[in-house]
């Protein structure tokens, strides 16, 4: 109860601009572990050895990445042996490309705008200790001065708070983005073209 309290005094303390700081959050770290699980390759093999264990049947039943699921819809297309396979494959992969790119703007804006937003705290409560300092009010019903500099600090220091964390797991995420459309294009080749060792 106490820190219930304690959050709550927090975000009381930090103005108009904490309620938004505080949505911003919740839905930064929705979306961040959305995109975390969405973004599981679902083996740790490499996409060679994928093909080849799925030539013997050897491919996780229960596994549900990115690639699983991709080697999955790519090799019944290619037991149909239809013309211009690459461009099947890359309808029957949209779906995929699409899922491990969704959210990553919205994740973006989010970080972007949360220190803004602190900024803008910060300058209110700026305004406000100013405000104070002309009317010579040391303590108003706002807290004068001393309430204006504390919500100046406070917003400066939520925005900071969510952005920083958001930016450096979004950058691990995206690193991991660009791995797998990598592997989604080497598997595109490898399901073109005849497998050594198994087809001629």
């Amino acid at each position: 109860m106490n820190v219930f309290q304690d959050v709550w005094g927090y975000l009381e303390s930090g103005g108009y601009v904490m309620p938004p700081l505080f949505i911003i959050t919740v839905v930064l770290w929705w979306t961040l572990g959305y995109r975390m699980m969405s973004l599981q390759r679902g083996t740790v093999r490499g996409t060679r050895n994928l093909v080849y264990r799925y030539m013997h049947g050897k491919l996780p039943s229960k596994s549900n990445g990115v690639l699983v699921r991709a080697l999955s819809k790519g090799m019944a297309l290619r037991k149909e042996n239809l013309p211009h396979l690459r461009r099947h494959l890359d309808d029957a992969f949209v779906d995929e490309d699409r899922e491990i790119r969704k959210y990553k703007v919205l994740i973006t804006t989010l970080v972007l705008v949360a220190p803004l937003l602190g900024l803008l705290g910060t300058v209110s409560g700026m305004i406000e200790t100013f405000d104070s300092l002309g009317d010579m009010s040391l303590f108003s019903q706002s807290g004068g001065i001393a309430g204006g500099i504390s919500q100046a600090l406070i917003t400066t220091q939520m925005g900071l708070a969510v952005s920083i964390p958001g930016l450096i797991v979004n950058g691990i995420l995206d690193k991991k983005q660009k791995q797998l459309e990598i592997d989604l294009a080497q598997l595109k080749d490898f399901l073109c073209s005849p497998i050594p060792g198994l087809e001629a």
